[in-house]
């Protein structure tokens, strides 16, 4: 869902070696009604700009291939440094190039709105701030917060990390089923803190079992409230910390949690990234393998943005395969995208798995997802992550997009 956007109060750095078409590029941007426009010549002549600027750019426009510091490793350093609030691509490049670009990108937790292909025009401009201004309903500020590892000490500790819950729909016939539970930190002036800011320090300081069980808990309860005072039979997803499966107990006593809460074990799916089994493959086998044999559901998350995703098939029950948002959103557009869906439905197929595609943020999306034969999707279109009494309100606001 849109919302107006003020293009006179944007602030925009253009990043372009090509003297004629960064002038072009900034008599547009005026044209459209952008009234504080930075630029720079290169990477390196950008990241000074960047440091003189009165607050953080609302969106950089970065050419890739560039002398000196290219668009790649600059961008690298807006990521990873939290320099702006949003980049898109200006190049003539490939579209796999386009592709990796963004996706490292997005993988620091940047705001990607895409890619303009060369040469830059008012239309292809208006159609990137109709992206910037894009917000969904129930979606969260994603401007980075700096985190202290006491801080987290204090939310574990005060109950403040809280599960809300993102729909997942069937595609042939858009009825809500499942939910998946994402954490967040709600502070106590109020204000909700994505999990990018503050997972990794969690997991770093030995908090992530704690993490899991918390939210498989919180999970159990809000599933138990929803059939209790809605009716609502969902089935609930909850990730899996790398850290519970170095744990040879963990099948036991996840499957006394969930039942002591009055929920069965095949009611809920474990979500497990790629990276998960690395450090200790033999022993976290063991622990997949016992929980699927007391009932578990197991996804394999973020599918194909890993080295090992055959190897872990191929090894592991896993009972559903979660197609990662960076080859979903846009695919109706991008053959290399679509590809890489079409031949994970196949394989899914194959193995006999569910198949979750994440990131559905259009009709145009969610009709591919429907014409490729995949069984759920999970995004925006659907609906955001919400708190769990928000939840039976927004399955009833939903609506399938028309065939």
């Amino acid at each position: 869902m849109g919302q107006a956007l003020n293009v006179g109060e944007l602030k925009v750095l253009v990043v372009e070696d090509h003297g004629f078409q960064r002038r072009m590029a900034l008599r547009m941007l005026a044209e459209l009604g952008v009234e504080q426009v930075w630029e720079a010549a290169d990477g390196a002549a950008a990241l000074g700009v960047l440091h003189g600027m009165p607050a953080l750019p609302d969106l950089v426009l970065v050419d890739l291939d560039m002398p000196g510091m290219d668009g790649v490793e600059f961008i690298g350093h807006i990521a990873e440094r939290h320099l702006a609030k949003g980049v898109a691509l200006v190049s003539a490049m490939d579209q796999g190039l386009l592709n990796a670009v963004q996706s490292m990108a997005r993988a620091h937790g940047l705001r990607v709105l895409g890619s303009i292909e060369k040469p830059l025009s008012l239309a292809k401009l208006r159609n990137l701030f109709d992206a910037l201004g894009e917000r969904h309903p129930g979606s969260e500020d994603e401007v980075p917060v700096d985190v202290s590892r006491e801080e987290m000490r204090e939310a574990l500790l005060h109950d403040q990390l809280v599960a809300w819950f993102q729909p997942q729909a069937e595609c042939t016939n858009g009825k809500v089923v499942a939910v998946e539970a994402l954490v967040r930190w709600r502070r106590p002036d109020g204000h909700v803190v994505r999990p990018g800011n503050f997972i990794h320090l969690l997991e770093r300081d030995g908090h992530g079992q704690r993490l899991t069980d918390t939210m498989l808990a919180q999970a159990c309860r809000w599933k138990r409230r929803w059939e209790d005072d809605h009716g609502l039979r969902l089935q609930v997803s909850v990730n899996v910390s790398a850290a519970a499966l170095a744990e040879p107990g963990a099948a036991d006593h996840y499957h006394a949690l969930v039942r002591d809460l009055g929920v069965e074990p095949a009611d809920l799916v474990l979500e497990i990234t790629e990276g998960s089994l690395v450090s200790d493959a033999a022993r976290g086998l063991g622990v997949l393998a016992r929980l699927r044999l007391k009932g578990f559901g197991l996804a394999i998350d973020d599918f194909g943005t890993g080295y090992s995703s055959l190897a872990q098939l191929s090894q592991i029950p896993f009972t559903e395969l979660k197609i990662d948002q960076d080859f979903v959103s846009g695919a109706g557009n991008d053959p290399r995208k679509r590809a890489v869906i079409e031949a994970s439905l196949d394989l899914a197929r194959k193995l006999q798995l569910e198949v979750v595609a994440e990131g559905v943020e259009s009709p145009e999306d969610w009709q591919l997802l429907a014409e490729l034969g995949c069984g759920f999707a999970q995004g925006y279109l659907i609906g955001a992550a919400v708190p769990g009494e928000d939840l039976p309100g927004a399955i009833s606001r939903w609506r399938r997009p028309a065939a």
